[in-house]
C-alpha cells in the first residue's frame, strides 16, 4: 500500500474540521454528534477515527482552524503601535471599532461558536477545559483584553487617565460587556420576530466606548 503524504493527510483533517465548522453553524456545538460530521462529509466512520481521535479532537482542531482564520492579533498589535504617540481615548476608541465591525462581519460564523462554547463551558466545564486543554496561545481576545490592561496601567500611572473604579474592575466589566453584546446580537439575528430583536453590535458597542472612556476618567 503506497505511503500517503502528509499533505494529503492535513487535507483531509481539514476537510473534517471543515465539515464540523458548517454543522456547528446549524446546531449549538454542544448538540453536535460524530454522526452528524460523518454524514457532513460523507465518509465512512472507520476513515474518520483515522484522523481524529473522538469528536472533542475535532472540535479542538476546529477551534484551532477558527483561531488562526480569524484572527485579530496582528490588527489588535497595529493599533497598539501608536498608543504612545496618540490620546488613550483615540487608541480605545479604534479598539471599540474593531471589535464592532468584526462582530458584524463574523456574528452568525465565529462569534456564534464562540457563544456556543460559553454556554457549554457553563453546562459541562470538564468538556469544555477537555477541547481547550491543547492551546498554548493567547487566544484573540485574551491578547486584546492583556494589550488594553497594559495601556490602561500605563496611562493612570502617567495620569493620563484618573480611573473611577479600579482598572481591575474596569476591564472584567469590559469582558462582560462584551460577552453580553455578542449573546443579544445573536439571540437577535435568530429570533427577528422575537423582543429581542434590533440588537446592533455598532450602537451597542458605540455606547460601551462611551461608557468605558468616562469610567477611566478621560
Amino acid at each position: 500500500m503506497p505511503r500517503v503524504s502528509e499533505e494529503y493527510l492535513a487535507g483531509k483533517r481539514k476537510e473534517i474540521t471543515d465539515a464540523a465548522h458548517r454543522v456547528c453553524l446549524r446546531k449549538p456545538v454542544s448538540m453536535v454528534t460524530m454522526t452528524d460530521i460523518i454524514n457532513e462529509t460523507g465518509m465512512a466512520q472507520g476513515n474518520i477515527y483515522r484522523y481524529y481521535k473522538d469528536l472533542d479532537d475535532i472540535f479542538s482542531a476546529m477551534i484551532l482552524d477558527l483561531r488562526q482564520s480569524y484572527s485579530i492579533i496582528e490588527e489588535t498589535d497595529s493599533i497598539f503601535e501608536n498608543a504612545g504617540k496618540e490620546p488613550v481615548e483615540v487608541t480605545m476608541s479604534k479598539i471599540f471599532d474593531m471589535l464592532a465591525d468584526k462582530m458584524e462581519e463574523q456574528l452568525m460564523d465565529v462569534q456564534k461558536i464562540n457563544f456556543d462554547l460559553s454556554v457549554m463551558a457553563i453546562n459541562d466545564p470538564e468538556r469544555t477545559a477537555k477541547i481547550m486543554s491543547g492551546f498554548k496561545s493567547e487566544g484573540n481576545l485574551e491578547h486584546l483584553v492583556n494589550r488594553t490592561v497594559e495601556l490602561m496601567g500605563k496611562a493612570a500611572a502617567t495620569g493620563e487617565l484618573h480611573p473611577r473604579q479600579p482598572l481591575e474592575d474596569i476591564i472584567k466589566f469590559m469582558s462582560s460587556s462584551y460577552s453580553g453584546i455578542q449573546m443579544n446580537c445573536i439571540i437577535s439575528a435568530c429570533y427577528s420576530q422575537s423582543p429581542m430583536a434590533g440588537y446592533e453590535p455598532g450602537k451597542l458597542f458605540e455606547t460601551l466606548k462611551q461608557t468605558m472612556l468616562y469610567l477611566m476618567g478621560v
